[in-house]
């Protein structure tokens, strides 16, 4: 039997190890798998002003150098 404190615990340093470690592995790796998609969209989105002002950056050297 899972301990659920120890459940939580895993779920909460990994999402869905704890499901993993329960007994439910497909819920296990699709919570997984979406919390990753959703942690790499936030750091994507937290980055965009950086890209934006690298491209503008990039486009005058550029523009310069001719």
């Amino acid at each position: 039997m899972a301990s659920p404190i120890l459940a939580a615990l895993l779920s909460f340093i990994i999402p869905g190890l704890g499901q993993f470690y329960a007994g439910y592995l497909t819920r296990g790796i699709l919570l997984f798998i979406f919390a990753n998609i959703v942690a790499i969209l936030t750091l994507y989105m937290i980055n965009m002003p950086i890209m934006v002002v690298a491209a503008i950056d990039a486009y005058a050297l550029a523009s310069k150098t001719k």
